[in-house]
């Protein structure tokens, strides 16, 4: 069975080019043009992934995030901006959504995207099939905490933030809000390494 992708944005043009990269992917796409209209395909459709827009008339992305959270809290959001600002995506992480996008986003780096905030529905479904934690803490979900932790302990000699968002195909505002709640838990541990010029750079590894 196909993936269902569900795409909410008001640009036409933005609709039309995402909707044929997931059907070129081998996804089944629908699409709405704001938020209300989303949450109704929301519950009609049952997408495994949304990806939806910050800035819409109505509600805005955010609102939207909540509103679907409400009916689906296992749904991956794949949040598409302009604004790169940590705290306005820690509050989209607070409210549900999985991961970023920053416009405009090349088709291979969105399909790579796609399929590991697919990857992360799948597990927060079984999670709650389960009746295991979907969420860990709030805005921390439990499958995405999975996936960056796998990799951690495969790098033994720890990486930076940007080094992590690359390795696991997640934003690198995603990576940052989970690599503080990690540092919080005390599972890492951080050591600055000194280059050649410039500041030192903030290195993350497992701890133990």
């Amino acid at each position: 069975m196909k993936k269902k992708v569900l795409v909410i944005d008001d640009e036409l043009d933005i609709v039309y080019t995402i909707k044929e990269i997931c059907e070129f992917s081998g996804f089944e796409a629908f699409t709405a043009s704001n938020g209300k209209e989303g949450l109704e395909l929301v519950k009609e459709k049952q997408p495994n992934l949304i990806i939806l827009d910050y800035h819409m008339p109505g509600w805005d992305g955010l609102k939207t995030v909540e509103k679907i959270k409400e009916v689906d809290e296992t749904v991956s959001i794949l949040v598409l901006t302009v604004d790169e600002r940590q705290e306005i995506a820690n509050k989209f992480i607070e409210a549900g959504a999985t991961d970023f996008a920053i416009k405009p986003i090349k088709a291979p780096d969105l399909i790579a995207r796609i399929n590991v905030n697919l990857r992360i529905s799948e597990i927060q479904q079984q999670n709650k099939v389960a009746k295991e934690n979907v969420y860990v803490a709030k805005g921390i979900s439990a499958a995405t905490l999975l996936l960056i932790e796998k990799y951690m302990k495969t790098r033994e000699e720890g990486e930076t933030i940007d080094q992590v968002s690359k390795g696991v195909d997640l934003a690198y505002q995603t990576v940052h809000r989970y690599i503080h709640y990690m540092l919080e838990i005390g599972k890492i541990e951080v050591s600055p390494v000194y280059g050649q010029v410039g500041r030192p750079k903030n290195h993350y590894r497992i701890v133990g």
